[in-house]
């Protein structure tokens, strides 16, 4: 069996399964008016988890779509982890409460990391995910309409050192690409924090990009427009991951 974890995102604008290009609000692909369906199908075929992205929520700075989240929790046995839009505590209860296992926090690690330091205390390490979206080497914030000052390495050190081990790395630029993943940049952040669970999103075009994600000892990967595109096969996906 091969070793690099598999999960399939699917992001939601007006309850809908949608791609942007490098984070784009102009440039939207409608792939499938319910999320819900695409996520059974996904559990058909043997995932166990699902990455969901409320791009309304993330745009808006509070959850929108939980109502799209309830259904595919009360649809599915996916362990799904959701982000976009969790800015307060009601947003994060919101999230817990609508089935999400865990949840993905980046802004608000940026801006009011006392916050996020309390999250953390409070529902425990294993049930965050530290989202750390970066475009020439900064952090992006608040649905990747900000850049902030912060750098990627030192970000992620604070947060790790006070107990953070899951991360997801978004390459911005790479983005619903179809270009590849930044293989170099994950290498980077394993090589100076090899304990971290982290998953690597942005720019899966085809199975061999996951492949050489595993072969570069990326622990997991999130991928979503090469499915939509037909680029990936998922049933062979699930067969290579398995042999």
């Amino acid at each position: 069996m091969n070793s690099i974890e598999l999960i399939p995102a699917i992001d939601i604008i007006n309850g809908q399964c949608v791609r942007l290009t490098k984070g784009d609000y102009d440039q939207k692909t409608v792939y499938h008016d319910s999320p819900a369906d695409v996520a059974c199908e996904f559990e058909e075929i043997g995932f166990q988890r699902l990455h969901i992205v409320d791009l309304d929520g993330a745009k808006s700075k509070h959850i929108v779509n939980c109502s799209v989240l309830r259904r595919v929790t009360t649809e599915t046995h996916l362990v799904v982890d959701f982000g976009g839009g969790i800015k307060t505590d009601e947003d994060i209860e919101k999230a817990f409460d609508n089935g999400a296992a865990m949840v993905t926090i980046g802004s608000i690690a940026v801006t009011q990391p006392e916050l996020f330091m309390g999250w953390m205390e409070k529902y425990g390490s294993e049930r965050l995910i530290l989202g750390a979206d970066v475009r020439n080497g900064k952090i992006s914030i608040n649905g990747w309409k900000e850049d902030s000052t912060e750098d990627l390495l030192p970000f992620l050190r604070k947060y790790i050192d006070a107990g953070v081990k899951n991360v997801l790395c978004t390459e911005i630029s790479k983005d619903g690409t179809l270009q590849g993943p930044a293989i170099e940049l994950y290498q980077r952040v394993m090589e100076t924090y090899p304990d971290i669970h982290l998953i690597a999103s942005g720019g899966v075009s085809c199975i061999d990009d996951i492949k050489a994600l595993d072969k570069a000892g990326i622990p997991a990967v999130v991928f979503g427009k090469a499915i939509y595109e037909g680029k990936i096969n998922l049933k062979e996906l699930w067969d290579w991951q398995n042999a």
